[in-house]
Order: C-alpha cells, then sequence, then structure tokens
C-alpha cells in the first residue's frame, strides 16, 4: 500500500499545483505496458544456502564438487549474482572441463563485460564437445557481432540456420548483423524468412514487431492478453522492450531506444540474453553519441 499512498500523494500534489494553468482533460497519460519485476524467491534464497553448505564437506569427490559449484553458480545467476556466479563456474571447471554448458555461460559473461577474445574461446570449448548447440552458436554471433567482426558473426549464423531452420531469434540477429554490412538487404533476408515461417513460435510476432508488420500497440496488446503468469510476461516484455529498442537504435532514434533498453533491464529478468545485452548497447549509443559531440 506504501507505493499507492505515495502515487495518490505525488498525484494530489501534481493536480492542485497545476489545474490553473492545465486543463486535466486535455492531459493523457501514457504508460507502457509493465510487469512486476522478479524477486529472489525464498527457494532460491535456500538453495544458495543448502549448496555452499554441501560444499563445506571435505569429503566430496572432484566430479560432486563440480556439479555442485555448477548448480550454485546457476542459482547465483537466476538471482542477478554475475561475479558471484562467475567464479563458480570457473572453479566448476577447474575440477570438470568436459562441461559444455558452462563453458556456454561464461563465453556470455566474457560478452558481456567486453572480453571477447575470451568469449569465443569459451564457445569454441563449448562447440568442440557439442558442434550443434545452437545457443553456443548464437552466442558466439552475438559475440562476435558486438566485437565489430559482423563477416564472421554471419558465417556462425549460417551454421546456426543448418542446425534450426526458421527459427525467429535466428532470423532477427541475422537482421542485426548483416545491417552492418548492407541493411536494405539484411530486411529483404528478414521479410523473406517470416513470409516463410513454418512455426507458430512466439518470436514471430517479434519478428514482425522489428519489421514493423504488426503496430506496436498490437503486439504488446497480443503479449498482455497472453499469459497471466508475470514471470512469463516479464519475460516476454523483456524481450520485446529489448528487440523493439534494437529497431529503434538501427533507425537512429537514440532516447527511444535507451529508454526501450532500460525497460528490458527492469524487469530483472537476469537469465535472459536481452536483459544481458541491454547493457551493453546502453554502453554503445553512449559512445556513439560521446563521438557524435
Amino acid at each position: 500500500m506504501k507505493w499507492f499512498l505515495a502515487l495518490l500523494a505525488g498525484f494530489s500534489l501534481l493536480m492542485t499545483s497545476g489545474c490553473a494553468s492545465i486543463d486535466s482533460k486535455q492531459v493523457q497519460w501514457y504508460y507502457p505496458p509493465m510487469a512486476r519485476p522478479l524477486q529472489p524467491t525464498i527457494q532460491q534464497e535456500v538453495k544458495i544456502v543448502r549448496l555452499s553448505q554441501l560444499l563445506q564437506r571435505e569429503k566430496l569427490s572432484d566430479e560432486v564438487r563440480a556439479k555442485l559449484f555448477y548448480e550454485r553458480g546457476n542459482a547465483y545467476d537466476a538471482v542477478g549474482l554475475r561475479n558471484l556466479a562467475r567464479i563458480d563456474f570457473e572453479q566448476s571447471l577447474q575440477m570438470n572441463p568436459a562441461q559444455p554448458d558452462v563453458f556456454n555461460i561464461l563465453g556470455v559473461y566474457y560478452t558481456e563485460i567486453g572480453q571477447y577474445d575470451s568469449a569465443y574461446d569459451a564457445f569454441d570449448s563449448t562447440l568442440e564437445m557439442e558442434p550443434d548447440n545452437l545457443y553456443a552458436l548464437r552466442n558466439q554471433a552475438v559475440a562476435l557481432y558486438y566485437g565489430q567482426r559482423p563477416h564472421l558473426a554471419l558465417e556462425v549464423v549460417d551454421q546456426m540456420d543448418q542446425v534450426e531452420v526458421n527459427d525467429p531469434f535466428n532470423a532477427l540477429w541475422r537482421y542485426f548483423i548483416e545491417s552492418e554490412l548492407a541493411p536494405a538487404d539484411a530486411k529483404k533476408t528478414l521479410s523473406e524468412t517470416y513470409e516463410h515461417r513454418t512455426e507458430k513460435q512466439w518470436g514471430w510476432l517479434l519478428v514482425s514487431m522489428v519489421l514493423e508488420n504488426t503496430p506496436d500497440k498490437e503486439v504488446f496488446k497480443q503479449i498482455l492478453a497472453g499469459t497471466k503468469d508475470n514471470t512469463v510476461l516479464a519475460r516476454r516484455l523483456t524481450e520485446a522492450y529489448f528487440y523493439l529498442g534494437k529497431r529503434y537504435q538501427l533507425q537512429g532514434k537514440y532516447a527511444d531506444a535507451v529508454s526501450l533498453y532500460k525497460l528490458a533491464i527492469s524487469f530483472n529478468v537476469y537469465e535472459y540474453v536481452e536483459h544481458r545485452y541491454a547493457f551493453l548497447e546502453l554502453e554503445n549509443i553512449y559512445l556513439i553519441l560521446k563521438q557524435d559531440k
């Protein structure tokens, strides 16, 4: 109730201070579709405590200890404690290097902080063990994209399409990567891919939004109508705001893009790459505007 009372008080102050000069009938309020930001659950916190207690035991094999570090790393990651998660993942690999999923998530971490060479090595390690790991391929392409290597990123996207045909997120990242090389061709390719889609995946709605085939208002209307579960809603809004931000950024509308990336971050969906890469995009926009000045 505290937030409601604060909102009510602020609204009352606004009305009393501005009613003399503003006709309230002409004022329109616009709020973006929102979900309640995700918060750590008691189950997640208890899991971290229990795993920490288990790791204190002396008589554990390296295999078991590596598994526990991996599980605790995932638990840390889910609540946004990324540095602690990274430390646990690295310790897990020291005891058992044959873990493609651990290398994959470490590659994402390195991408987030701009250590692209380390990211490439991590994804290469995953793909050596699992050549058809779609997530590692996509993450490697994204790392190459952010590392200013679009030609190499495009080669990886071609490998992705061999593993998973007609994937909407593959199509979106191909579009962003190709836009660095040939924007007109990139949009044509995305349009053709969208027209030949064969599955009704949720991600195709995002593709339609990026192509501006479906009005943004309709996209968010469908998102809100599609679920009553707050966690699912937070995840879908995180993706939607991120990719809408990318669309505006490619159009040079940086102020709109910044606002959308901040919205993508606001739901605390820490494990989604869209949440992670929104920080990178904000930094890139800052650097662009700094150079322009």
